[in-house]
């Protein structure tokens, strides 16, 4: 078989996403300490502008389903549920932002409407195609949280 220069990088971009991946912290590595996580999820810092795309995709984090924010102003239908997030960085540690979007049931209670978005434990009758997988990448979840960071009064 001879070798190919472009098979060989087909198939080294298609498994770029695989090793990237593979710097990330699995869900249940997470550690959380007085409620905050010092560790990143990844091996990349967050990116505040990503983050702040993923805040508002509503097939995503859809965090204005419950947040308000005035930084996204541009968006409709901000929710009122949970409190509104201007000034984020001002009420929260970074390692507290990682842990409330990791995991909020680990940070306020198991009660808590707010979805662990980088957790297995998310109750029961999960759809079959979503058990075992997490609601955001860990990077998205660093992603966010450089958003949050960036949200001061």
């Amino acid at each position: 078989m001879s070798w190919k220069p472009r098979t060989f990088l087909a198939c080294l971009i298609v498994g770029l996403p695989a090793l990237a991946a593979a710097d990330a912290l699995a869900p249940a590595d997470v550690k959380f300490d007085d409620m905050s996580v010092s560790q990143s999820l990844t091996s990349q810092p967050g990116d505040p502008e990503n983050g702040r795309k993923v805040f508002a995709n509503r097939s995503l984090g859809n965090c204005l389903a419950c947040h308000a924010v005035k930084d996204q102003s541009d968006q409709l239908f901000h929710g009122e549920v949970g409190p509104p997030l201007d000034g984020a960085a001002d009420r929260w540690s970074e390692g507290e932002l990682r842990a409330i979007v990791a995991d909020a049931k680990e940070v306020f209670s198991e009660e808590t409407v707010m979805p662990g978005f980088y957790s297995l434990n998310v109750g029961i009758n999960v759809r079959e195609d979503l058990v075992g997988k997490t609601i955001l990448t860990a990077q998205e979840v660093e992603d966010v949280v450089a958003y949050l960071a960036t949200l001061k009064e």
